[in-house]
């Protein structure tokens, strides 16, 4: 199985590399004030990928923290409630 899921992760990166080959060709990015960059568009879309990645990471970040928070206030409450349901007993 090992053997398998290595062929295909060299398969995948010869898939890309080749791929990046292909599309070497430069492009100009133009931002405000004139000002160009200029960039092989394998790059340009990589780049573009990661900070996709960064931006998705982030907002699923935001969203772990906000129910981790969640979580502890709903077991403070769990205790509070079994705390108090021993003292009246």
């Amino acid at each position: 199985m090992k053997f398998l899921l290595w062929l295909l992760r060299i398969a995948v990166f010869i898939a890309l590399f080749g791929l990046s080959i292909k599309n070497s060709g430069s492009v100009d990015l133009r931002f405000f004030f004139n000002q160009t960059f200029v960039a092989p568009l394998s790059l340009v879309l990589l780049l573009t990928f990661v900070l996709g990645v960064v931006v998705g990471v982030t907002a699923l970040f935001s969203v772990f923290i906000g129910q981790r928070r969640e979580i502890a206030r709903l077991k403070q409450n769990q205790a509070d409630s079994v705390s108090a349901s021993n003292t009246t007993r």
